[in-house]
């Protein structure tokens, strides 16, 4: 399973690449927003020149002209662009032709195996199941993911599932075992992927053992 973080924060994805472990970044207005004003195109293009992998930047039109032109315009800006859509008829039809142009679509905001399902169909690169936002709702959002994955492999489609809305590094590990392609988390995630108290642990006691032979340097 891969890893892309979550975030439109450039510090956070320098940092997280520094480490070697993401291969792409996936936005959205609430995260872009949260950096304050900006030219979109210019972060865009910076955070395609850090990851050199898949960018998900999201189109806000809700009828199909105005997907397509969006998807469009973003997809010129770097062939590491991957355009959310939101998984509605308009977005499946605009999808449905983007896929022909060869524009990469992310289809966003599932939050069932039959949407995944018809996103495939309709040619989507990716689908983002929610999890986290499915759980707060009473369902079992992993438990879509294993569906669509399930669905995905069996007729051998080429669409990938990118588990998203992922809330806790155990979503992390649910997420790979259902067979998830990718998983999209927020940098505080990542970094609690990273952390636990026995490596800490381990760390000072190796550095305390070693003070007790090694001299210290005159």
């Amino acid at each position: 399973m891969r890893i892309f973080l979550d975030t439109a924060n450039i510090q956070e994805i320098r940092d997280a690449a520094r480490m070697g472990v993401i291969s792409g970044v996936t936005t959205n207005p609430s995260l872009v927003a949260k950096e304050g004003k900006g030219d979109l195109r210019d972060r865009v293009l910076e955070i395609c020149s850090i990851v050199q992998g898949p960018v998900s930047v999201e189109a806000v039109s809700l009828d199909v002209e105005g997907i397509l032109e969006e998807a469009r315009r973003l997809s010129r800006w770097s062939p590491h662009v991957v355009v959310k859509v939101p998984i509605t008829p308009a977005g499946l039809e605009a999808t449905a032709t983007l896929s022909k142009e060869g524009v990469k679509t992310n289809l966003t905001l599932c939050f069932s195996a039959n949407q995944a399902l018809l996103a495939a169909l309709a040619g989507a690169t990716y689908v983002s199941p929610f999890v986290g936002r499915l759980d707060d709702a009473g369902h079992d959002g992993m438990q879509v993911v294993a569906d669509a994955v399930e669905i995905l492999e069996y007729y051998e489609l080429p669409t990938q599932l990118i588990a998203a809305s992922i809330r806790h590094p155990l979503h992390s590990i649910a997420a790979a075992k259902a067979g998830a392609h990718v998983a999209t988390i927020p940098y505080k995630v990542l970094m609690q992927m990273v952390q636990h108290p026995l490596t800490d642990v381990g760390i000072e006691r190796f550095l305390a053992d070693w003070k007790k032979v090694m001299p210290a340097p005159v």
